[in-house]
């Protein structure tokens, strides 16, 4: 193989590298990223304490970081990534494909659940700052589909930055994040655009990237839901119990749990 072609080919070292440099520029947008992650992880573990070999979705899951977090927690589990973006997922699969099962799936998309090929129940389902993207009817389509493919007492854990009810608290809370951040040095990594400017220029990464391309912008934006908007159509997505474990700031983990 020539020196030009190893130059291209994206290795699990190289993948690696990546990641390590796209969760730099995640922790200036999430207020205490890895916190929120340990916490999903401990509420997905108790939930599936009894279950020999949980399997696990992660809905949004860009190149595995909490995929693979999950994996290293619970050795048993089977955990599916969820994503549709082609270079995070070339990164993910290139990095933790031993430990993850990435799927190319558009999360809420007519047979969405089944494309994913699980062959069994899904006994947990978590996300991390990816499903803010769905429009309120898509959002509760999602969580009453996700709902269903659950056992009795399953589990939804969604990290994401969902705001307060009261414009004045939800100031404050944005305030608190900002500080964090400060005192952290968060703002001292790349930005979101920064990451991927460097990544358009790396050989190694021009082939998911030119599929990325070809596919066009995907799902942005915010859909400007507050955690009480998120409480609410859990419940009427069917879920028995639904409400924050954990929040600093705007970042919050949300638990929505399955009736028996």
């Amino acid at each position: 193989m020539s020196q030009g072609s190893m130059s291209r080919r994206l290795t699990a070292e190289r993948a690696g590298e990546w990641i390590r440099r796209w969760e730099l520029q995640q922790q200036r947008y999430a207020c205490d990223r890895e916190a929120r992650f340990t916490v999903i992880a401990d509420v997905v573990e108790t939930a599936t304490a009894t279950v020999a070999r949980p399997l696990i979705a992660d809905l949004g899951c860009g190149p595995g970081s909490l995929a693979a977090r999950l994996a290293e927690r619970l050795p048993n589990a089977e955990v599916v990534g969820v994503d549709t973006d082609p270079l995070l997922l070339a990164l993910g699969r290139a990095h933790h494909g031993t430990a993850v099962r990435f799927a190319d799936v558009t999360i809420g998309a007519p047979g969405w659940l089944a494309a994913l090929d699980l062959g069994r129940p899904l006994d947990a389902v978590v996300s991390a700052t990816a499903l803010h993207y769905l429009p309120e009817p898509a959002l509760l389509a999602v969580y009453e589909q996700v709902r269903k493919s659950l056992p009795p007492r399953g589990v939804l854990v969604n990290g994401d930055h969902l705001f307060q009810e009261d414009p004045a608290v939800a100031t404050l809370a944005e305030v608190v994040a900002r500080r964090h951040a400060e005192r952290h040095g968060a703002d001292a990594h790349e930005d979101w655009s920064g990451w991927w400017a460097a990544a358009a220029s790396a050989p190694e990464l021009a082939a998911p990237l030119a599929e990325r391309a070809r596919r066009g912008p995907g799902a942005g934006g915010d859909n400007g839901l507050t955690l009480q908007r998120h409480v609410d159509l859990l419940h009427k997505a069917g879920f028995a119990a639904a409400g924050p474990v954990w929040q600093y700031g705007p970042s919050c983990v949300l638990v929505a749990v399955r009736g028996t």
